[in-house]
This record gives structure tokens, C-alpha cells and sequence, in this order.
């Protein structure tokens, strides 16, 4: 049999709301980890985005030649999407100008498109299914598209649409708690409502991790990058390993 078909055991965590807590710090780490190299090292957003991503495939890699589901290489692999998600939105927003609501529309089209060949290709996008070496491919692609996705929303709610850092902060926890409603009293589905979800966090963290360390004239706090970003590793880590997590059940 193709290895690329074999399934496995799940390497992708239970949807819990130990979950989401760790899915929101490390997004919010992504955003300050990511100004951090890019902004505070003066290295800018192409080098920034070429340091994060050597790390990201790396880490996928690791993943993917997993045996099973290691909490630590999980979510190491999720913040290094967070940080190249952040230096590369950066980047096509900034550097090639071509604007934040223009990055967003161009990553929410790779995202979705990244979702329909998964489910062309394998029949599902739960990550029930995540179990195989080509099902992880797809997840890691699409988990990437949509962190970086999520940087350009959070940036262009704050900036653009003038919200501010508090106020898309507020917004995108409004819109989470409209999702978490619609997954308790409709029967939306559920595998639809994960993936708004998922997407809906990483703005979040954007604008929480921009309103932590910008400028106090900009409506930030003006925190330093690196304090932030020590800080909100150091709750990571305690949570991967003072929280239960188990890996997901596999679909049958």
C-alpha cells in the first residue's frame, strides 16, 4: 500500500476548550514572536518570513514522521504557523502593497481552495480524518493559509476599518461567541463551525498580540516584544504540560 494512504494513528489533539485556550496563546505569541525577528531584530518581514518558515517545515516534517501524538510537537508545530503566518502577511500586505484587505482576499481564496481539493481528494476536512501522511499534508497546508489569513483580518479590522486593537479584539470575541452559539443550538456542521473557529482565533491573537506590544500612541500598551513573547511561551508551556490533552479519535 502507498504510504501516502496508510493510516495511522491521530497525531492531532481532541477539540476541547483546553483547545482553544492553547490555540488562542499561541496566536497571540505568533503575532509578538513574529514582530519580535521581523520589527525589534530589524531583520524585516522576507527574512523574518524565511527564518519561520526553515522552522515551520521542520517542524511539520517531525510531525508528519510522528508515531503518535505528542502534545509539544503539536503545538510547536501550530506556533511555528503562527510566526510565519504573521512575518508573511507582514510581507504581502506591507511589502508588496498590496493592502490588507487585498492580502486577505488573496489568502482566504487559498484557504478555501485548499479546503475543497482536501475534500476532493480524501472526502472529508474533519481532522477525525487526520490519520494518514497525505491527510496531514492537507492539514498543515490549510492550517497555514488560514493563520496567515487570520494576521491580515486582524490587522486590517484594526487598521483599516479603524476598530483599533480593543475594539477588533472585541469584534472577533463576539464572532466566537456567535459560532459557539450556532455549535450548541443549530445543527450546523460541526466540521464547518471548527474551521470558522479556527480561523476566527488567529485574528484575535493578532490583534491582543499587537495591542500587548504597540506603541501607546498606536493603542497598544507598548510592552516589550520579547518580554511578551517569554511570557506568553512560558503559559504555553505550562498548559501543554499541567492540562490533559489527548489525541483525536479517529474516524472509522
Amino acid at each position: 500500500m502507498n504510504s501516502l494512504n496508510k493510516e495511522g494513528l491521530s497525531k492531532v489533539p481532541a477539540v476541547t476548550l483546553i483547545f482553544w485556550i492553547i490555540k488562542i496563546a499561541a496566536t497571540t505569541l505568533g503575532e509578538t514572536g513574529g514582530d519580535s525577528v521581523s520589527m525589534s531584530m530589524h531583520l524585516g518581514y522576507l527574512v523574518g518570513t524565511g527564518i519561520f518558515a526553515v522552522i515551520f517545515l521542520v517542524a511539520v516534517a517531525s510531525q508528519i514522521i510522528a508515531k503518535r501524538f505528542h502534545p509539544f510537537l503539536y503545538w510547536t508545530t501550530i506556533i511555528a504557523t503562527t510566526t510565519v503566518g504573521t512575518t508573511l502577511a507582514d510581507f504581502a500586505d506591507r511589502s508588496l502593497g498590496i493592502g490588507y484587505a487585498g492580502g486577505a482576499s488573496l489568502l482566504f481564496t487559498l484557504l478555501v481552495v485548499s479546503l475543497l481539493i482536501w475534500h476532493r481528494t480524501l472526502g472529508s476536512i474533519s481532522i477525525n480524518t487526520v490519520s494518514s501522511t497525505r491527510a496531514e499534508i492537507f492539514y498543515w497546508v490549510t492550517i497555514m493559509f488560514s493563520q496567515t489569513l487570520g494576521t491580515a483580518l486582524g490587522d486590517w479590522t484594526a487598521s483599516t476599518v479603524g476598530l483599533g486593537y480593543v475594539g477588533g479584539a472585541m469584534v472577533f470575541s463576539a464572532l466566537l461567541a456567535l459560532v459557539v452559539a450556532t455549535y450548541y443550538w443549530t445543527n450546523v456542521s460541526r466540521v464547518f463551525l471548527f474551521w470558522v473557529a479556527f480561523v476566527l482565533t488567529r485574528p484575535l491573537g493578532a490583534v491582543v498580540g499587537d495591542f500587548l506590544d504597540k506603541p501607546l500612541s498606536a493603542g497598544g500598551l507598548a510592552l516589550s516584544r520579547y518580554a511578551a513573547t517569554a511570557v506568553i511561551l512560558a503559559f504555553i508551556l505550562t498548559s501543554v504540560l499541567i492540562l490533559p490533552q489527548r489525541a483525536a479519535e479517529r474516524a472509522h
